[in-house]
């Protein structure tokens, strides 16, 4: 099992959401993030006076998946997030050593 980190600009959340449900994926936990990554922020103008935004607003997208479905996930996150600009983001993969479903105790991939 893996756990799939997905940082992703805003508008592309539904974009991304969807493509991930058409893949079968059941569910995902979405956070509102600031960062910055090689462009260091950007700057913007407001009222004539410029000023840097230094952590730029992203999207977190997490997910829980079978160790067989990472690479169609991964495809799908690609796909749909890449505006083919700066700040596109970036996926992290981690080893998922247990998952426990809370309500009936089940383990495993059974859990997720």
């Amino acid at each position: 099992m893996k756990l799939i980190e997905a940082i992703i600009k805003p508008f592309k959340l539904d974009e991304v959401k969807d493509a991930l449900v058409e893949v079968g994926v059941l569910g995902m936990t979405v956070t509102e993030v600031k960062g910055f990554g090689r462009q260091k922020g950007h700057k913007e103008t407001y009222r004539g006076t410029e000023y840097a935004v230094e952590f730029v607003p992203k999207v977190k997208v997490e997910l829980a998946v079978s160790d067989g479905q990472v690479p169609r996930v991964l495809e799908t996150i690609v796909r749909s997030a890449r505006t083919n600009s700066i700040g596109d983001g970036k996926i992290f993969v981690r080893e998922l050593h247990e998952v426990v479903r809370i309500r009936t105790g089940e383990v495993g991939e059974r859990a997720m």
